[in-house]
């Protein structure tokens, strides 16, 4: 287990890997040079597990009105994620309302995108075992079982740290920042 976890941590883990015909390490790099420019970027991805309207935003904002942060875990996988490479322009809270995307930020072939900053390789292991689903209909199940199978985000709480026999490692960590998650296009 790694010190970089206790009890009350609120955790948006998501695997990651290669993203549209873009290397992983290509990817990191642009993304800090997007948060040294525009003071913070955004991280694409899709699926609902982690709709930005309905699981995201809520879930951070109720960590936020506790004056907690929320981390973003991420886990190296093995992906061809195939997607062209065409930028999206706009982004909205709300899928309603859109706003240009500052031209220092490069999100794309994408639906939604996290805002995150303070984004930094890690070697930490999260016990899985020891989070529960934090919104949601599947909110209370245990982590590790809800991440089974093709679901490869979600919205956690870290209830428990012990040790367990098989922690999961983290290798990318940032914080989540308003407006948390947005809708692209």
């Amino acid at each position: 287990m790694s010190d970089e976890f206790e009890p009350g941590d609120a955790l948006l883990f998501m695997k990651i890997g290669q993203h549209a015909n873009e290397d992983l390490e290509k990817i990191i790099e642009r993304k800090k040079l997007e948060i040294e420019r525009a003071g913070f970027a955004m991280w694409g991805y899709g699926g609902n597990t982690c709709h930005p309207r309905t699981m995201v935003q809520p879930f951070a904002e109720s960590v936020v009105a506790t004056g907690r942060v929320i981390r973003l875990c991420m886990q190296k996988m093995d992906s061809h994620h195939l997607a062209d490479q065409i930028r999206a322009s706009l982004s909205s809270v709300d899928d309603e309302n859109w706003n240009e995307i500052p031209e220092a930020i490069n999100v794309m072939g994408s639906r939604y995108a996290l805002c995150i900053k303070d984004l930094r390789e890690a070697s930490a292991y999260l016990p899985l075992e020891g989070t529960r689903v934090a919104i949601g209909n599947s909110k209370g199940r245990q982590g590790s079982a809800y991440l089974k199978g093709h679901v490869d985000k979600a919205c956690l709480e870290l209830v428990d740290t012990t040790e367990t026999e098989s922690p999961i490692e983290i290798h990318l960590m940032a914080e989540l920042v308003a407006p948390y998650a947005v809708y692209l296009k």
